[in-house]
Protein backbone atom coordinates (compact mmCIF):
# COMPACT_ATOMS: atom_id res chain seq x y z
CA UNK A 1 0.00 0.00 0.00
CA UNK A 2 1.20 2.96 -0.96
CA UNK A 3 -0.24 6.07 1.46
CA UNK A 4 -0.04 9.54 0.89
CA UNK A 5 -1.06 12.37 3.90
CA UNK A 6 -2.71 15.37 2.30
CA UNK A 7 -2.93 18.40 4.49
CA UNK A 8 -5.40 20.79 3.17
CA UNK A 9 -4.76 24.46 4.58
CA UNK A 10 -6.32 27.47 3.57
CA UNK A 11 -5.57 31.40 4.74
CA UNK A 12 -9.43 32.17 5.03
CA UNK A 13 -10.92 31.25 8.45
CA UNK A 14 -14.53 32.52 9.54
CA UNK A 15 -13.28 31.82 13.49
CA UNK A 16 -10.28 32.54 13.61
CA UNK A 17 -8.29 34.45 10.40
CA UNK A 18 -5.16 33.26 9.23
CA UNK A 19 -4.42 31.03 11.89
CA UNK A 20 -2.81 28.48 9.99
CA UNK A 21 0.47 30.95 9.86
CA UNK A 22 -0.35 31.29 14.06
CA UNK A 23 2.83 31.21 15.67
CA UNK A 24 2.87 27.97 18.46
CA UNK A 25 6.47 28.57 20.54
CA UNK A 26 8.25 29.53 17.44
CA UNK A 27 6.80 27.40 14.59
CA UNK A 28 3.38 28.51 12.48
CA UNK A 29 0.69 26.69 13.04
CA UNK A 30 0.72 24.51 10.11
CA UNK A 31 4.53 23.80 10.06
CA UNK A 32 3.37 21.81 13.61
CA UNK A 33 0.54 19.81 12.00
CA UNK A 34 3.48 18.74 9.09
CA UNK A 35 6.04 17.72 11.49
CA UNK A 36 3.60 15.32 13.23
CA UNK A 37 2.53 13.65 9.71
CA UNK A 38 6.33 13.54 9.22
CA UNK A 39 6.05 10.90 11.93
CA UNK A 40 3.51 8.56 10.79
CA UNK A 41 5.39 4.77 9.76
CA UNK A 42 3.05 4.43 6.99
CA UNK A 43 2.36 7.27 5.34
CA UNK A 44 5.43 7.51 1.91
CA UNK A 45 4.95 11.09 1.11
CA UNK A 46 3.11 13.95 3.05
CA UNK A 47 1.57 17.00 0.78
CA UNK A 48 0.10 19.79 2.29
CA UNK A 49 -2.22 20.87 -0.42
CA UNK A 50 -3.31 25.05 -0.33
CA UNK A 51 -4.16 28.55 -2.28
CA UNK A 52 -2.43 30.48 -0.24
CA UNK A 53 1.43 31.08 -1.43
CA UNK A 54 1.67 32.82 2.11
CA UNK A 55 0.84 29.45 3.62
CA UNK A 56 3.25 27.51 1.08
CA UNK A 57 6.50 29.86 1.72
CA UNK A 58 6.02 29.08 5.36
CA UNK A 59 6.52 25.47 4.63
CA UNK A 60 8.89 25.44 1.91
CA UNK A 61 10.93 27.35 4.83
CA UNK A 62 11.13 24.05 6.86
CA UNK A 63 11.70 21.92 3.96
CA UNK A 64 7.73 20.55 3.57
CA UNK A 65 6.43 19.42 0.40
CA UNK A 66 3.70 21.61 -1.21
CA UNK A 67 1.19 21.71 -3.96
CA UNK A 68 -1.04 24.60 -4.83
CA UNK A 69 -4.61 24.15 -5.14
CA UNK A 70 -7.18 25.67 -7.05
CA UNK A 71 -8.78 29.09 -4.75
CA UNK A 72 -12.59 27.72 -5.96
CA UNK A 73 -12.27 24.61 -3.73
CA UNK A 74 -15.36 24.74 -1.65
CA UNK A 75 -14.23 22.30 1.39
CA UNK A 76 -10.90 20.47 2.21
CA UNK A 77 -11.93 17.26 0.09
CA UNK A 78 -12.16 19.08 -2.88
CA UNK A 79 -8.93 20.88 -2.01
CA UNK A 80 -6.92 17.06 -1.33
CA UNK A 81 -8.93 15.35 -4.36
CA UNK A 82 -7.82 18.11 -6.74
CA UNK A 83 -4.27 17.01 -5.16
CA UNK A 84 -4.53 13.69 -5.65
CA UNK A 85 -5.62 13.65 -9.10
CA UNK A 86 -1.58 14.16 -9.49
CA UNK A 87 -0.18 11.94 -7.49
CA UNK A 88 0.11 8.21 -7.73
CA UNK A 89 -1.01 6.18 -4.54
CA UNK A 90 -3.70 3.65 -3.08
CA UNK A 91 -4.74 5.62 -0.26
CA UNK A 92 -4.79 9.14 1.00
CA UNK A 93 -5.02 10.40 4.42
CA UNK A 94 -6.86 13.57 4.86
CA UNK A 95 -5.32 15.70 7.88
CA UNK A 96 -6.76 19.12 8.98
CA UNK A 97 -3.80 21.48 8.74
CA UNK A 98 -5.58 23.30 12.31
CA UNK A 99 -4.35 19.88 14.29
CA UNK A 100 -1.03 20.68 15.44
CA UNK A 101 -1.14 18.14 18.22
CA UNK A 102 -2.44 15.36 16.35
CA UNK A 103 -0.45 11.96 17.39
CA UNK A 104 1.05 10.21 14.92
CA UNK A 105 -0.49 6.84 16.08
CA UNK A 106 -3.34 8.03 15.64
CA UNK A 107 -2.86 8.65 11.73
CA UNK A 108 -1.25 5.02 11.69
CA UNK A 109 -4.43 3.77 13.69
CA UNK A 110 -6.53 5.63 10.31
CA UNK A 111 -4.45 3.67 7.82
CA UNK A 112 -4.48 0.70 9.19
CA UNK A 113 -7.55 -0.55 7.93
CA UNK A 114 -6.34 -0.16 4.20
CA UNK A 115 -3.79 -3.09 5.57
CA UNK A 116 -5.76 -5.78 5.17
CA UNK A 117 -7.56 -8.31 2.62
CA UNK A 118 -10.33 -6.39 2.82
CA UNK A 119 -10.05 -2.64 2.97
CA UNK A 120 -12.92 -0.30 3.45
CA UNK A 121 -13.93 2.39 1.18
CA UNK A 122 -13.06 5.04 3.90
CA UNK A 123 -11.78 4.82 7.43
CA UNK A 124 -11.74 7.44 10.49
CA UNK A 125 -11.50 7.16 14.34
CA UNK A 126 -13.59 7.33 16.77
CA UNK A 127 -13.26 7.92 20.57
CA UNK A 128 -15.27 6.06 23.28
CA UNK A 129 -17.59 8.08 25.69
CA UNK A 130 -18.82 7.42 29.42
CA UNK A 131 -22.66 6.60 28.78
CA UNK A 132 -23.11 9.63 31.72
CA UNK A 133 -20.78 12.45 30.02
CA UNK A 134 -23.97 14.43 29.46
CA UNK A 135 -22.17 17.43 28.88
CA UNK A 136 -20.41 16.01 25.48
CA UNK A 137 -22.75 13.80 24.03
CA UNK A 138 -25.15 16.97 24.35
CA UNK A 139 -22.86 19.25 23.01
CA UNK A 140 -23.82 19.87 19.39
CA UNK A 141 -20.32 20.39 18.80
CA UNK A 142 -19.31 17.16 19.51
CA UNK A 143 -20.17 14.70 16.65
CA UNK A 144 -21.34 11.63 17.88
CA UNK A 145 -21.18 7.88 15.95
CA UNK A 146 -23.11 5.35 16.21
CA UNK A 147 -21.72 1.55 14.70
CA UNK A 148 -22.63 -1.35 13.96
CA UNK A 149 -21.27 -4.52 15.18
CA UNK A 150 -18.48 -4.70 12.48
CA UNK A 151 -17.35 -1.30 13.25
CA UNK A 152 -18.71 0.01 10.38
CA UNK A 153 -20.40 3.62 10.85
CA UNK A 154 -24.17 3.45 10.93
CA UNK A 155 -24.65 7.37 11.28
CA UNK A 156 -23.02 10.36 12.65
CA UNK A 157 -24.63 13.07 14.11
CA UNK A 158 -24.69 16.48 16.53
CA UNK A 159 -27.55 15.22 18.36
CA UNK A 160 -27.15 12.62 21.54
CA UNK A 161 -26.80 9.24 19.86
CA UNK A 162 -28.25 6.96 20.37
CA UNK A 163 -30.94 8.51 21.81
CA UNK A 164 -31.83 6.53 25.25
CA UNK A 165 -35.57 6.11 25.82
CA UNK A 166 -34.59 3.90 28.90
CA UNK A 167 -30.71 4.59 30.72
CA UNK A 168 -28.75 1.36 30.34
CA UNK A 169 -25.11 2.33 31.56
CA UNK A 170 -23.79 -0.10 29.24
CA UNK A 171 -24.90 2.32 26.50
CA UNK A 172 -21.81 3.06 24.41
CA UNK A 173 -21.25 6.07 22.63
CA UNK A 174 -18.51 7.65 20.53
CA UNK A 175 -17.35 10.88 19.43
CA UNK A 176 -15.64 11.22 16.16
CA UNK A 177 -12.28 12.42 15.67
CA UNK A 178 -12.27 14.30 12.12
CA UNK A 179 -9.64 12.07 10.55
CA UNK A 180 -10.26 10.54 7.16
CA UNK A 181 -8.27 7.83 4.93
CA UNK A 182 -9.85 6.81 1.53
CA UNK A 183 -8.79 4.74 -1.05
CA UNK A 184 -7.75 7.05 -4.18
CA UNK A 185 -11.17 6.10 -6.08
CA UNK A 186 -13.41 6.81 -3.36
CA UNK A 187 -11.76 10.19 -2.88
CA UNK A 188 -12.27 11.34 -6.13
CA UNK A 189 -15.96 9.71 -6.32
CA UNK A 190 -16.69 11.28 -2.92
CA UNK A 191 -15.07 14.94 -3.98
CA UNK A 192 -17.55 14.76 -7.11
CA UNK A 193 -20.80 14.21 -5.51
CA UNK A 194 -23.41 17.04 -4.68
CA UNK A 195 -23.84 17.79 -1.10
CA UNK A 196 -26.63 15.11 0.82
CA UNK A 197 -29.92 15.99 2.33
CA UNK A 198 -28.29 14.76 5.79
CA UNK A 199 -24.64 16.11 5.39
CA UNK A 200 -27.29 19.53 4.66
CA UNK A 201 -29.35 19.02 7.70
CA UNK A 202 -26.28 17.81 10.30
CA UNK A 203 -23.59 20.02 8.37
CA UNK A 204 -21.30 16.81 8.26
CA UNK A 205 -19.46 15.85 5.00
CA UNK A 206 -19.05 12.22 6.00
CA UNK A 207 -22.87 11.94 5.68
CA UNK A 208 -22.53 12.11 2.34
CA UNK A 209 -20.45 8.88 2.07
CA UNK A 210 -23.26 7.13 4.07
CA UNK A 211 -26.09 8.62 2.30
CA UNK A 212 -24.35 7.29 -0.96
CA UNK A 213 -23.75 3.58 0.39
CA UNK A 214 -19.90 4.06 0.63
CA UNK A 215 -18.50 2.04 3.81
CA UNK A 216 -16.74 3.75 6.77
CA UNK A 217 -14.75 1.85 8.90
CA UNK A 218 -14.37 3.40 12.05
CA UNK A 219 -11.12 2.61 14.32
CA UNK A 220 -11.39 3.26 18.25
CA UNK A 221 -8.56 5.03 19.93
CA UNK A 222 -8.27 6.20 23.49
CA UNK A 223 -5.91 9.23 22.76
CA UNK A 224 -7.07 12.58 21.05
CA UNK A 225 -6.37 16.02 21.58
CA UNK A 226 -7.48 19.38 20.63
CA UNK A 227 -7.49 21.24 17.30
CA UNK A 228 -7.49 25.11 16.73
CA UNK A 229 -10.67 26.26 15.47
CA UNK A 230 -10.81 29.33 17.80
CA UNK A 231 -8.62 31.88 20.24
CA UNK A 232 -9.51 29.68 22.93
CA UNK A 233 -8.14 26.97 21.70
CA UNK A 234 -4.99 28.57 20.02
CA UNK A 235 -4.05 29.37 23.75
CA UNK A 236 -4.90 26.15 25.12
CA UNK A 237 -2.67 24.13 22.42
CA UNK A 238 -0.01 27.08 23.33
CA UNK A 239 -0.18 26.17 26.74
CA UNK A 240 0.32 22.87 26.39
CA UNK A 241 3.24 23.18 24.06
CA UNK A 242 5.09 25.45 27.23
CA UNK A 243 4.03 22.62 29.44
CA UNK A 244 5.36 19.93 27.44
CA UNK A 245 8.62 21.92 27.18
CA UNK A 246 9.06 22.47 31.08
CA UNK A 247 8.53 18.97 32.41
Amino acid sequence: MKAVILIPARLDSSRLPNKMLADLEGEPLIVRTWRQAVQSKYADRIVVATDSREIAGALEAYGAEVMMTSPDARCGTERIAEAARSIDAEVFLNLQGDEPLIDPCNIDLCLEPFLGANPPDCSTLVFPMLSDDCRQIEDPNVVKAVLDRNGNALYFSRSPVPFQRDVYAATQFYRHIGLYAFSADVLQRFASLSPSMLELAESLEQLRLLENGFRIRCVTTTVDHPGVNTREDLELVRRMLRESVSR
